[in-house]
C-alpha cells in the first residue's frame, strides 16, 4: 500500500515531462493539476487504510485541513487556468483566420492563373486567326522551342494584338 501513491505519483510525472515537451504553453496548467491530484490521492490513502479508532481522530483532523488548503488553491488557479484557456482559444482562433484568409488568397491567385492561362490560349489562336497563318504552323513552332521561349511568343502575341486592337 506505502508503493502505490509513488507509482502513481512517478506515472504522472512522466506523462507530465512528456506533454510538457510537446505542449510548452500548458505546464502551468499541468503542474498545478499535478498537485490537486498529488493531495487527492493522500486523502484517498488514508481513508482506503484502515486504522485504530484512536487514530481515526488525527486523519480526520489532518484531511480536513488538506480539504482546506485544496480548496484555496483551487480557487487560485481556476482563474489562471481559465485565463490561459481563452488566451490559447484566441491564440487557435487568430490562427485559424489567418490560414482561411491565405486559403482564399491561395485560391484568387489560382484563379488569376487559370485566367491568364485562358487569355493566353485564347490570344494564340485569335492572334493566328488575325494574321491569318495557319493554327497548326504555330503550335508546331512551340513545340519544338523551350518553355521559356513559348512564354515570350505568347507575350509578344497578347501585346501585337492589343495594338492591333487599338
Amino acid at each position: 500500500m506505502h508503493q502505490l501513491p509513488d507509482l502513481l505519483q512517478q506515472q504522472q510525472q512522466q506523462q507530465q515531462q512528456q506533454q510538457q515537451h510537446h505542449q510548452q504553453q500548458q505546464q502551468q496548467q499541468q503542474q498545478q493539476q499535478q498537485q490537486q491530484q498529488q493531495q487527492q490521492q493522500q486523502q484517498q490513502y488514508q481513508t482506503s487504510s484502515k486504522r485504530s479508532e484512536e487514530a481515526e481522530d488525527a486523519d480526520q483532523a489532518q484531511q480536513q485541513q488538506q480539504q482546506q488548503q485544496q480548496k484555496q488553491q483551487q480557487q487560485q488557479q481556476q482563474p489562471q487556468q481559465q485565463k490561459q484557456q481563452q488566451q490559447q482559444q484566441q491564440r487557435q482562433q487568430h490562427r485559424q483566420q489567418q490560414q482561411q484568409k491565405q486559403q482564399q488568397r491561395q485560391q484568387q491567385q489560382q484563379q488569376q492563373q487559370q485566367q491568364q492561362q485562358q487569355q493566353q490560349q485564347q490570344h494564340v489562336y485569335w492572334y493566328n486567326s488575325w494574321t491569318g497563318s495557319p493554327y497548326f504552323s504555330t503550335v508546331f513552332h512551340s513545340i519544338s522551342k523551350p518553355k521559356a521561349e513559348q512564354q515570350q511568343q505568347q507575350q509578344q502575341q497578347q501585346q501585337q494584338q492589343q495594338q492591333q486592337e487599338q
